[in-house]
């Protein structure tokens, strides 16, 4: 959980322009409903040129 906070982290610093040009964060969640119950996920990424950091959860 330490590393996903820490990457995280790191994303959106690079994204609100500390490195730089201020770049714009992308976001999804989703939430599924079946036969075993309710799912929840989400992913979080930046990207830069040909670059992508992506988190999912």
């Amino acid at each position: 959980m330490r590393l996903v906070a820490a990457l995280t982290t790191l994303a959106f610093l690079a994204a609100c322009g500390v490195d730089g040009a201020p770049l714009r964060p992308s976001a999804t969640v989703g939430v599924g409903i079946g036969t075993s119950g309710v799912t929840l996920g989400g992913k979080a990424s930046v990207a830069k040129g040909p670059v992508t950091v992506s988190v999912g959860l």
